[in-house]
């Protein structure tokens, strides 16, 4: 017998489910095990072989908890096996006899308040979320001129004029940033950004107030130009939890 792996996104109530289907499986064999963000390889291993025993386990399945940005919980048994990475991160390690999905049930039902930093070099969208509904937003564009493909004294000052372009660019969304936001800092859970990742380090840096959400950034996603419809794409994709499952196949 073989494992062949399947992977899939479920929205909040897909997931939910999903969950519902697992508590109702009947499995005698089966565990639970739910391992945080940032919990090191090594750490991961043990505590797998110490649940699940002598259970043969897919070789990239350590890797794939320790590289999430959120953790991972694993439901093991004879019945369903199967890893979900859920958009938040899990806090707390547990084992548990069966299938618990209670902790990341828990954990899915929090309506989480979330900013949104979507920009490229001429277009931008501001957002904050509370739960998966959009509360507020901007979404604008502004001029900032492609590179210059020449050389000499003409492209140097094009270049100059393109600097001072996308200064100009990023202190509106700046502002933006902080019409929206200011307001909401201690309510704020999480800071998601969204673009290239040159032009989002870029606006970190440029933009000295969003050095208060340092400690709150849950990713930085790779998204098109952003318009109103790649913001709510981006808070369902935020809200999409990833199930990667084994089935054997003789």
């Amino acid at each position: 017998m073989s494992l062949v792996l399947n992977t899939y996104y479920l929205r909040r109530r897909r997931m939910l489910e999903f969950l519902d289907v697992l508590k109702n499986t009947g499995d005698s064999e089966a565990a639970t095990v739910y391992l945080p963000l940032g919990t090191p390889l090594p750490d991961i291993e043990e505590v797998l072989k110490k649940a699940l025993g002598m259970a043969a386990l897919p070789e990239t399945l350590p890797d794939m908890i320790a590289f999430s940005r959120t953790g991972g919980v694993l439901f093991w048994g004879s019945t369903r096996k199967c890893l979900v990475v859920p958009p938040f991160p899990v806090r707390e390690q547990a084992v548990f006899t069966g299938f618990n999905a209670e902790p990341l049930r828990h954990l899915l039902g929090v309506d989480y308040t979330i900013g949104l930093v979507l920009v490229h070099l001429g277009a931008y969208a501001v957002g904050l979320c509370r739960g998966e509904k959009i509360t507020a937003s901007k979404v604008g564009t502004g001029l900032v001129h492609g590179r210059h493909k020449k050389g000499g004294s003409s492209q140097m000052r094009f270049q100059r004029r393109r600097k001072k372009q996308a200064a100009e660019f990023l202190d509106r969304v700046c502002l933006h940033t902080r019409e929206h936001f200011e307001a909401q800092v201690k309510t704020i859970d999480y800071m998601v950004y969204g673009g290239p990742h040159q032009t989002v380090m870029k606006m970190q840096k440029h933009c000295s107030f969003l050095e208060v959400f340092q400690d709150r950034v849950l990713a930085v996603l790779d998204v098109p130009d952003p318009r109103r419809e790649v913001l709510e794409k981006t808070v369902t994709r935020l809200w999409s939890s990833r199930v990667t499952e084994w089935r054997e196949e003789a």
